[in-house]
């Protein structure tokens, strides 16, 4: 790869792997879209304060949810903030405390949904380069599937009620 994906090594390293695999799904609904890119944050406000402070990376589902990195504060590692769900139906959460559990979270291969968390338990078919990515993610990191991942639902509610706070100050989050 000659030209970097984004100035986040984690991310240009799933960049490779998926660019590897080829047209396939590793993670229900997930693919990795223009870094910094347009998430529909505009619809959430316009407020260059509000918008400024969030990095589009990857669509969450195939009906137009979005992830994004949110910056809440100046850390120099971007691999290390939180990552929001961006969704299109009104939903706006973190869903992960940093990529790596994002990065985790994406082994359950199943859509995010806002109530819980993915339904890891009907999981009966996994798609098409889910047994990779695993793969993938022990090599590369040493990461492995959460054993409870409502461990990890639970763990960011820290950062989500940090979010909510910080992002009410623009938006009406009662509804989500």
């Amino acid at each position: 790869m000659s030209e970097s994906y984004a100035p986040v090594p984690e991310l240009n390293l799933l960049k490779e792997f998926q660019d590897h695999l080829g047209p396939a799904f590793y993670s229900e609904g997930f693919e990795l879209v223009e870094y910094d890119g347009d998430a529909g944050l505009h619809t959430w406000s316009e407020d260059p304060g509000f918008l400024s402070r969030f990095i589009p990376f990857a669509k969450a589902n195939g009906s137009g949810s979005d992830y994004a990195l949110w910056r809440c504060d100046d850390r120099t590692d971007l691999a290390t903030l939180p990552v929001v769900f961006v969704g299109d139906e009104g939903d706006l959460y973190v869903i992960a405390r940093d990529l790596r559990e994002l990065f985790r979270l994406l082994t359950i291969d199943r859509e995010p949904v806002s109530e819980g968390f993915f339904g890891y338990e009907a999981v009966e078919e996994h798609s098409q380069g889910h047994a990779e990515f695993v793969t993938w993610l022990d090599r590369t990191f040493g990461l492995h599937p959460p054993e409870d991942p409502d461990a990890l639902w639970n763990a960011r509610k820290e950062h989500d009620d940090r979010f909510r706070a910080w992002a009410g100050r623009f938006t009406d989050l009662g509804d989500c």
